[in-house]
């Protein structure tokens, strides 16, 4: 890769701690937050006295586990302002979600949260091996969503130079990262792909370009996509992880020196891994939908965040803080198809082995009769016209791979290049085309 190890920097005093100091900061933040939250937001509040448990019963970290969860739907039904614990006078900004499955999830910050999030941003960006003086190419959305304000402020705060191209224009993209000569880029992963295809159009091999790092978060990605980049590219692609109704990105960061997973920077957040079905909380090495507390945040203090997606706690290497593993999947992405649960990534995972195969493809739910299908729709690589034999055979194979590693049959249909829509945010992976009951 273009940089490598060498850009690693003097850390923080925080990323070398001990566990026992780790834990100590934790103890005090998180006595701290209950307590903001408790006096300040009345959901908090009225959900606590309702399982009993006050500020003061917060004496060590495991006693985290007496509260109540709180899910994308507590936000939802204070909205818009309801889950603020300060004046909204104090609220320097605003974010919100979409929307698109009901009202959306509305996020503030106070100036000393957007500070933070800088911060933590910067960390982030050092982590993966940036440093000041480097530009940086942001293709996250900026407005309402957290992606491209967050990543620029973070940019900035490292002392990089900062390109606020956004999303779309993907022509353009191309065109002024082979201008300006970014070294940075922040992008979905989805998006990096439709990037490269677009040099290659304009008949640039993307190897050449100037970037050298790139950082990837907002949907889930696996380790095959993570090889497709970078042979694409000749880069190091490094996971970005956040969310807005924690913070946004920059939650946690995979390190460069060791590539194994994002360190998740609790001297801000408190993890936990819980059973998404039960919601009893899983040793460190289970696999279950992560849990988040922030420990900070002034302005929105969220305590044991429903996040739904799908990860594990591990010890820390490049840094003492803990890691996740890599988001494989969300607890409410999943597909249960003929009683069989099944993720995208375990089907991207497939796509991506076949050198036949380009790496965008779409799932279409659909109804024959009273049966439920599912078919796979992905593109040949190359050349522009495909070959139906080929086609046919390529389908068959992929086909059989699925049935062999997630044990259901779908259909597979094959897509000339260029066939899929290509996303410019978070790609959209699922589609239902199931009639409405």
């Amino acid at each position: 890769m273009k940089r490598g190890l060498s850009a690693r920097r003097a850390l923080e005093p925080i990323e070398t701690a001990s566990r026992d100091e780790i834990c100590a900061l934790q103890l005090g933040r998180l006595q701290w937050t209950v307590k903001h939250a408790y006096e300040n937001v009345p959901h908090y509040r009225a959900k606590l006295d309702a399982v009993g448990v006050r500020p003061e019963d917060i004496r060590e970290l495991s006693d985290i586990s007496r509260l109540p969860f709180t899910t994308k739907e507590d936000l939802r039904q204070n909205y818009p302002f309801g889950m603020f614990a300060v004046p909204r006078e104090q609220v320097s900004r605003i974010h919100a979600s979409s929307g698109t499955t009901g009202k959306p999830t509305v996020v503030g910050y106070t100036k000393k949260d957007i500070d933070t999030w800088a911060s933590l941003i910067a960390r982030s960006i050092r982590a993966a091996g940036g440093e000041p003086g480097d530009i940086v190419h942001v293709a996250y959305g900026y407005g309402l969503f957290t992606g491209g304000l967050g990543a620029h402020y973070g940019a900035e705060k490292l002392g990089c130079t900062v390109i606020p191209m956004s999303g779309g224009q993907t022509e353009r993209q191309v065109k002024l990262i082979q201008d300006f000569k970014p070294d940075i880029i922040m992008v979905t992963p989805s998006y990096m792909l439709a990037l490269g295809d677009e040099f290659r159009r304009q008949g640039i091999d993307p190897r050449t370009s100037s970037l050298k790092i790139a950082m990837h978060g907002a949907e889930p990605w696996s380790e095959a996509m993570r090889a497709e980049i970078e042979n694409t590219f000749d880069i190091d692609a490094l996971d970005i992880y956040g969310l807005s109704e924690v913070l946004g990105p920059g939650v946690a960061n995979e390190c460069i020196e060791s590539k194994d997973g994002p360190h998740l920077w609790e001297d801000h957040f408190y993890p936990e891994i819980i059973d998404p079905e039960t919601g009893a909380v899983l040793p460190d090495g289970s696999h279950g939908e992560l849990v988040l507390t922030s420990l900070t945040k002034e302005a929105l203090p969220i305590l044991r965040y429903r996040t739904r997606d799908l990860s594990c706690l591990r010890p820390g290497t490049a840094r003492s803080m803990r890691r996740i593993d890599r988001i494989n999947g969300r607890s409410d992405d999943m597909i249960i198809f003929h009683g069989v649960n099944v993720f995208p990534s375990q089907i991207e995972e497939l796509i991506l082995g076949d050198k036949r195969l380009s790496p965008h493809y779409v799932l279409e739910l659909g109804r024959k009769g009273k049966l439920d299908t599912l078919d796979v729709v992905v593109e040949m690589r190359e050349p522009p016209q495909v070959d139906p034999y080929v086609a046919d055979i390529t389908a068959k194979d992929l086909a059989r791979h699925v049935k062999a590693m997630v044990g259901v049959s779908v259909g597979v249909r094959i897509a000339e290049p260029g066939g899929i829509e290509r996303s410019i945010g978070k790609a959209k992976r699922v589609v239902d085309l199931r009639p409405k009951d």
